[in-house]
């Protein structure tokens, strides 16, 4: 009778164990649990509305930088994804972008006039498929996305030279992985990124690997914001080669339980055979 108390004991014990951390998980904001190395469960939604605006007015070519003309480039990006799976480790879902550039010297917000001009282009410019896995079963918090980027347009730059994007074909893979130090106070966050860009001839990008390796430090000094600071490095191999490295920094903020806002600003500190500017960032993402 005794030796009966004492395991009924331990089990409600354990059960209190088990429930206090499923308590202490369920009181973590999105923000926390939900980084892009987290996959969904099954039937869960995330729609994320992304908007970037990258301004140049410098470039380096042949080894030399110098100023140059304002270039305007805004990109906006709405990606949805669910979850299909009853483990828990396959997402699907789809990206589509939609751009406004301008140049000639234009200022940075010229991009969001509605007036047509010689010096802007704007539209919808590509669609992707994508698939979001977890090929660990006992390592949740590393993923891989894989995507394919299909062009919607035909030129990349008109008769006025103004670019708007890529004609070529992209096959993109992302992996992510976080870690989250003691405390929870910290987290790091890394992505790699590689693209193999193919199916164009007249595409500067045609024939090209880009890589671009990531690295992401955040700071929670409450369990719905977060501050930021991150570095990035681009490579391009092949026909065409180029590469970049940006710094930046940022936050984000739990609005509700669903909604979250993310902003973040990134200076292009070098470049060889590029352009050099500012990106200034905002977004939504709803998860429910």
């Amino acid at each position: 009778m005794k030796t009966k108390r004492v395991l009924l004991a331990i089990a409600m014990l354990g059960l209190g164990w088990q429930g206090f951390a499923q308590s202490e998980e369920d009181s973590k904001s999105n923000i926390q649990t939900y980084t892009p190395s987290k996959l969904l469960n099954k039937g869960q939604w995330d729609i994320k509305f992304f908007n970037n605006l990258y301004t140049e007015t410098k470039a380096n070519f042949n080894g030399k930088t110098a100023d140059k003309p304002r270039e305007n480039y805004f990109t906006s990006t709405v990606e949805a994804f669910t979850g299909i799976s009853d483990n828990n480790r396959i997402n699907v879902g789809a990206i589509v972008e939609f751009r406004s550039n301008t140049r000639g010297g234009r200022q940075a917000l010229s991009v969001f006039s509605l007036k047509d001009t010689n010096s802007d282009r704007k539209g919808i410019t590509s669609i992707a498929p994508a698939i979001k896995i977890q090929p660990l079963k006992n390592v949740a918090n590393f993923s891989i996305q894989s995507a394919v980027h299909i062009p919607l347009i035909d030129e990349e730059s008109d008769s006025n030279g103004v670019f708007l994007d890529q004609t070529a074909w992209i096959f993109q893979n992302r992996f992510f992985y976080d870690y989250t130090f003691s405390g929870g106070k910290w987290q790091l966050f890394t992505e790699l990124n590689t693209e193999y860009n193919f199916g164009d001839e007249k595409s500067f990008a045609n024939k090209t690997f880009f890589v671009v390796p990531g690295a992401f430090l955040s700071y929670f000094p409450t369990d719905k914001s977060t501050v930021l600071v991150f570095a990035q490095h681009a490579e391009r191999f092949g026909e065409f080669t180029q590469n970049y490295t940006a710094l930046g920094l940022g936050g984000k903020y739990q609005i509700t339980k669903v909604l979250n806002l993310e902003v973040l600003y990134s200076n292009f500190v070098r470049g060889q055979d590029t352009g050099l500017g500012q990106s200034f960032n905002i977004g939504l993402r709803a998860l429910f």
